[in-house]
């Protein structure tokens, strides 16, 4: 499987703390955004649609997943 490549930087989450569950953020041409485990970054991207992730992350800010 060909992965596509990735525009803009890695923006790593606020949330992230200094030792673990570090995650990073990225635009692909397609309009999709790439998360990756900052700590691999070589290792495995997981893409959404745009409007999947502005969903997920407006479920997290509004506290839905316990995390706020």
């Amino acid at each position: 499987m060909k992965r596509d490549p990735i525009i803009g930087p890695w923006v790593k989450s606020s949330y992230s703390n200094s030792g673990a569950n570090c995650v990073e953020v990225a635009c692909n041409p397609h309009g999709t955004v790439a998360v990756r485990d900052s700590k691999d970054p070589g290792g495995p991207v997981i893409a959404f649609a745009a409007a999947d992730w502005q969903a997920f992350t407006g479920y997290v800010k509004a506290g839905c997943f316990g995390l706020a």
